[in-house]
């Protein structure tokens, strides 16, 4: 049986949750209903900025807390706010970067965003899928709290150019694209912000690393090898598997309610 302190569970979204780029499974969805009904808070902490998280959550769990942009972003009782942002001298510089390695992105603000990759990337699908945003220009964005490149001439000088500045790097080989935060900039520190320090995860990329590391109970999803030495267990990356192990938790929690 599960034994666990924490009441508070931190789900990723895509590649943990959501395995299309588009929904999660009803039975992921029932089985994290069933774990908010015995007492869990839940929160999602994803890549994605909040206005991307909404459609894919497609009003489940309305009472849940959203980090987005790697922790760039939170929304609190529907209410969005950038906690990290780019000052302009590091962005100036990482602009330098980016044209000097022909870089197209995606660059988010606290809700609108500028895009200059090509229209059929992958990653397109997975912008404003609810129309709730506009796209515009870099220079119009109030401020800009997540990077994105999506093609370079060569991504791994540029991905080290950004760790040069100071920068959070993500630099995921699979998918072929660049996730820069500013500073130090992680799920886990915005967890902390929002004053949640014991809580179990669920996550699947290297940018989960902190989550998990901090978590009571660190679930994997797949088998990213950066994630070896902080899962306590893991999961195959299958809807059915998922919700099998939240189903747990939610198990193990209404199990030391007294009849």
């Amino acid at each position: 049986m599960i034994e666990l302190r924490a009441r508070t569970l931190v789900f990723d979204i895509d590649g943990t949750l959501c395995f299309d780029g588009r929904t999660i499974d009803e039975r992921i969805l029932a089985a994290i209903g069933a774990c908010e009904r015995v007492g869990h808070r839940v929160v999602f902490a994803s890549a994605r900025p909040v206005r991307d998280l909404l459609p894919v959550l497609g009003g489940a769990f309305p009472a849940a807390m959203l980090i987005g942009g790697n922790g760039s972003l939170v929304s609190v009782d529907s209410r969005v706010r950038a906690r990290a942002a780019f000052d302009p001298t590091t962005l100036g510089a990482l602009m330098d970067a980016v044209g000097r390695y022909e870089a197209t992105y995606l660059a988010d603000g606290p809700w609108d965003y500028a895009y200059t990759g090509p229209v059929d990337h992958p990653i397109r699908g997975r912008v404003d899928q609810d129309g709730l945003a506009s796209m515009v220009d870099m220079a119009e964005l109030p401020e800009v709290v997540k990077f994105l490149v999506v093609g370079a001439s060569d991504m791994a000088a540029l991905a080290e150019a950004g760790r040069g500045l100071g920068m959070t790097v993500n630099h995921h080989l699979d998918e072929a694209i660049i996730d820069f935060a500013p500073g130090s900039t992680t799920k886990w520190e915005a967890l902390g912000e929002l004053g949640i320090t014991e809580y179990a995860a669920f996550g699947n990329d290297i940018n989960d690393l902190d989550l998990l590391r901090n978590a009571e109970r660190a679930v994997r999803v797949g088998s990213h090898p950066g994630l070896d030495e902080v899962a306590h267990v893991t999961v195959a990356a299958d809807p059915e598997a998922v919700a099998a192990e939240i189903s747990l938790l939610a198990e193990a929690t209404e199990s030391e309610v007294p009849a």
